[in-house]
C-alpha cells in the first residue's frame, strides 16, 4: 500500500485530534474514509473539514459509541455495504478519573478503550481479509509501561481500588496485546495487525485519541506543557498511525509496536508469557456474555 489507490478505510474517533488528522492525511491520499463519532453534529463538521482539507469528497461518518456494544454493532451492520475494508484504525479512546461503566457494564476505560475495538475488529474481519492487503492500527500508548505485572485479570471490573493511569495503562496494553493476537490468528492471510503510539499530543489534553474525564491537575500540567512546546501537534501524533496503515515496511510484518514510525520495544515489566491468548479468551467471554 505504498501507493493508495482508492482503498476503503474506517477511523474510529475521527471527529477530533489525531482520529481527524489521520483521517485528513489518508483522505489526502485518495482513500474514501468512513469516521465513527457518537456526537452527529461533532461528526457532521469533522466530516465536512476532512472534506476541505484533503480536497476529497468520498469522507462521511457513521455513528459509533464504543462504549455500547449495541452501537458497535449497528455501525459493523452499516459498513457491512462495503465489499472490503482495506484499513481499520482503531483510534478513539478515553481515560477516566473515576470508575464508570459502559452501557453493558464493563469498567469504562477498559470497554471503550479495548472491548469496543476488539468487537468491532471482529465483526469486520471477514471485509478485512476481502482486501488485497487488509491493515488493522491499534492506537496504543507508551502509558502501557503503567501496566507493571500485566492486566489485572482477577479485578477486570475495578471493582476494588480504581487508579486512574493504571486502569488506563491496563488497557493501552491491551490494545498492543489485542494487536498481537490478531497478528497470530492472521497469519495465514493478507491481512496484518499493528499497535501504534502517537507520542504526546496536543489535543486539549495529552490525548492518545478521543480522550475525556482527567483530572484538573493533569490538565493544567498539560496546558504548560502545551505553552513550553513541549507536545506534539495532532499531525504529528497522527503520523505513526499514517505510516502503519501506508507504509510497504508495515505491510510486510505483523504484531509489532510502532513509535516514531518505526517498530519499538513494548516495557518488558508488562510482559507475562500467554498474556495474549488470555487477554483473547477474556475478551471473548465477555462480549460473548451480552451478546
Amino acid at each position: 500500500m505504498k501507493d493508495l489507490d482508492t482503498p476503503t478505510i474506517v477511523v474510529t474517533g475521527g471527529n477530533s485530534g489525531i482520529g481527524l488528522e489521520t483521517a485528513v492525511a489518508l483522505a489526502g491520499r485518495g482513500a474514501e474514509v468512513v469516521i465513527g463519532c457518537r456526537d452527529p453534529r461533532k461528526a457532521a463538521g469533522a466530516t465536512a473539514e476532512i472534506r476541505r482539507r484533503s480536497g476529497n469528497e468520498s469522507v462521511r461518518s457513521l455513528r459509533l459509541d464504543l462504549a455500547d456494544l449495541r452501537s458497535v454493532e449497528r455501525f459493523a451492520a452499516e459498513l457491512s455495504t462495503l465489499d472490503h475494508i482495506d484499513v481499520l484504525v482503531n483510534n478513539a479512546g478515553l481515560v477516566c478519573d473515576r470508575r464508570m461503566e459502559t452501557a453493558q457494564g464493563f469498567e469504562l476505560t477498559f470497554g471503550t478503550n479495548h472491548l469496543g475495538h476488539f468487537h468491532l475488529t471482529n465483526l469486520v474481519l471477514d471485509q478485512l481479509r476481502a482486501a488485497p492487503s487488509g491493515r488493522i492500527v491499534n492506537l496504543a500508548s507508551v502509558a502501557h509501561a503503567r501496566s507493571v505485572d500485566g492486566i489485572t485479570w482477577s479485578d477486570m471490573g475495578r471493582y476494588r481500588r480504581y487508579r486512574t493511569w493504571r486502569v488506563y495503562g491496563d488497557s493501552k496494553l491491551a490494545n498492543i496485546l489485542h494487536a498481537e493476537a490478531l497478528a497470530e490468528r492472521l497469519a495465514d492471510t493478507s491481512v496484518v495487525a499493528h499497535a501504534v503510539h502517537p507520542g504526546s499530543v496536543r489535543t486539549g489534553f495529552g490525548r492518545d485519541g478521543d480522550t475525556s474525564g482527567a483530572t484538573a491537575s493533569l490538565m493544567e500540567l498539560n496546558g504548560v506543557a502545551q505553552r513550553l512546546g513541549l507536545l506534539r501537534t495532532p499531525e504529528q501524533g497522527a503520523a505513526t498511525s499514517v505510516h502503519v496503515a501506508t507504509s510497504a515496511a508495515a505491510g510486510r510484518s505483523s504484531g509489532l509496536y510502532w513509535r516514531d514510525s518505526h517498530p519499538a520495544r513494548v516495557a518488558p515489566w508488562t510482559r507475562r508469557r500467554g498474556d495474549t491468548a488470555v487477554l483473547w479468551e477474556n475478551s471473548k467471554r465477555l462480549v460473548s456474555a451480552v451478546s
